[in-house]
């Protein structure tokens, strides 16, 4: 490894240990090979974890340790010790596609204007999907944060700003608040159209809790209230994008709540009624006749059978019987006619 690596992968690792070997092998098989990996045990309290980080040997790559202080802080103190030029944060339970380093790294040689090259990503774990997202100006950022965590930066710019924001309510969104705080600051970045980054949907997971749990009301308060200027001003554009999002959302809930109304209400309450009635008559049967016993239809049949047994014996089947005789064969010589 040069004395100086180019790039800086660092991984702020807080009991994520049983995913770490994926993302740190990710890295180490990279084919661009100027970089240094720093994870940056965030006070771990899982032993496995423990246990991982404090034998932790592998190539180009060092393991600093901190208090627990939050990803925020684990991210701030990794690039405060970085050497790179760039930085890589990447989360513990992620991992990058081996030409991921390369080929952004390629984006920022044609175009040195750049602060942040990002990618296209796929999703592993509990869901597969891909997100291609297109842009990652102001007013895209503004409403919805198109830039992955991985994204390369130049480190010099992260310094510039204040790093990661730790006075955020809950975690979740430090990276969506660095980029829009980069953008506001006059720094640009693009998006590689390319899958280059793997992303685990997991349960607990930050993002679910941001985005899905009681975190999301608190991190939008907060990051409208930052960005405050800059709403006003895309205030709009934002508007409209919503309004974009969510009319097919309203149109498909329209057309559930019509199919509820006009189609299986209805039908509910005919099998409901249907149900009602066989129940009323079932009540009103008396069930030794509905539902008669093996013991009382054995009882009829031998009963019966006593009664065909005493008629063939009787006198009077004995005296018609040549009756019978002559209309059976006058039957057979009609034929079937």
């Amino acid at each position: 490894m040069p004395d100086k690596p180019k790039v800086s992968v660092i991984v702020a690792c807080y009991d994520l240990g049983q995913y770490l070997d994926e993302a740190v092998n990710s890295v180490l098989a990279q084919t661009y090979r100027n970089f240094e990996i720093l994870i940056i045990d965030d006070g771990s309290s899982d032993p496995a974890t423990q246990a991982l980080l404090a034998g932790y040997d592998r190539p180009q790559t060092q393991v600093l340790r901190m208090p627990h202080r939050g990803v925020s802080a684990a991210r701030n103190f990794g690039l405060a010790n970085a050497t790179g030029e760039y930085a890589c944060v990447l989360d513990a339970d992620d991992w990058l596609d081996p030409t991921f380093l390369e080929k952004t790294m390629d984006v920022f040689q044609a175009d040195s204007s750049l602060t942040f090259v990002s990618t296209w990503l796929r999703t592993f774990g509990d869901e597969q999907w891909e997100w291609k997202p297109e842009r990652c100006d102001l007013p895209t950022l503004l409403w919805e944060d198109t830039v992955l965590t991985a994204a390369l930066v130049r480190r010099d710019a992260v310094l510039a700003v204040g790093g990661y924001d730790t006075r955020m309510p809950v975690q979740g969104e430090e990276d969506w608040d660095l980029w829009l705080t980069l953008v506001e600051r006059g720094f640009q970045g693009t998006i590689l159209r390319e899958v280059l980054f793997n992303y685990r949907r997991r349960p607990g997971s930050l993002s679910t809790v941001s985005w899905y749990g009681p975190g999301h009301l608190p991190l939008t308060n907060y990051r409208v209230a930052k960005h405050a200027a800059s709403y006003r001003t895309y205030l709009i554009d934002v508007l409209l994008h919503q309004d974009g999002q969510i009319a097919p959302l309203l149109r498909r809930n329209h057309e559930l709540e019509r199919s509820l109304t006009t189609e299986l209400e209805p039908a509910v309450s005919l099998r409901r009624n249907e149900l009602a009635t066989l129940q009323s008559r079932l009540a009103t049967l008396d069930r030794r006749e509905a539902t008669p016993s093996t013991a009382d239809l054995s009882a009829a049949l031998h009963a019966a059978e006593l009664e065909v047994a005493a008629l063939r014996t009787s006198r009077s089947w004995r005296f018609t019987r040549p009756l019978r005789e002559a209309y059976g064969w006058w039957l057979r010589r009609r034929g079937p006619g």
